[in-house]
């Protein structure tokens, strides 16, 4: 007597067939999302010229922007980038943009003349201010000659038209007593004659 066994083939089922009953049975969730890249700050224009790594704190930052990298190649060029490192850290945070304004202008004026610098703009202006004032004080003196010339001319007129009145009424009274004595004298009544010279005859 012959046993035989069957042995049993364990079956395999396609990766496809396990998804889509996996997704069947399983409730769906969401695929978890991928985090956002790291925002990736550009160095200050300092720390690209020296070519540092430009930390979180910089001295420099706030001051020259990457988009100002001529800012920096001015100031560094005259001053240097540990003067002006050591000249921010010194000076309080308020005063430090002022300090930079000014440390790029008298860059600038040292680069344009290097002999006078800053000093020699200052002179410059100086001379425009006086002129400027001189041209002041004549145009005010002109101005003033101009007003004194049109109140003399308002008062000559002003006299010209008062004696022209003066004239004017004088001419009119001195006619005023002929054409009265004419109205009186010239005209007479042969009745009125009559009548006063009557009683001379009786």
């Amino acid at each position: 007597m012959k046993i035989t066994q069957q042995h049993s083939t364990p079956s395999f089922s396609s990766p496809r067939s396990i998804n889509a009953s996996s997704s069947q049975s399983s409730p769906s969730f969401a695929a978890p999302q991928s985090p956002p890249p790291p925002v990736v700050l550009s160095p200050c224009a300092a720390c690209k010229i020296l070519r540092r790594r430009c930390v979180e704190k910089c001295v420099l930052a706030p001051y020259f922007p990457p988009t100002e990298p001529q800012k920096f190649v001015i100031a560094h060029r005259v001053f240097g980038a540990s003067n002006i490192i050591k000249f921010l850290q010194e000076l309080p945070e308020p005063q430090r943009a002022d300090a930079v304004t000014s440390m790029v202008y008298e860059a600038n004026s040292r680069i344009r003349d290097p002999v006078y610098g800053c000093a020699g703009a200052v002179c410059h202006l100086q001379k425009q201010v006086s002129e400027l004032q001189a041209e002041l004080a004549k145009a005010q003196a002109e101005v003033a000659s101009m007003q004194s010339q049109q109140q003399n001319l308002i008062a000559l007129i002003c006299m010209e038209m008062a004696q022209s009145q003066e004239q004017v009424l004088h001419h009119h009274q001195q006619q005023q007593p002929q054409q009265q004595f004419i109205d009186t004298s010239c005209f007479l009544d042969e009745y009125s004659l009559g009548s006063t010279w009557e009683p001379l005859w009786i």
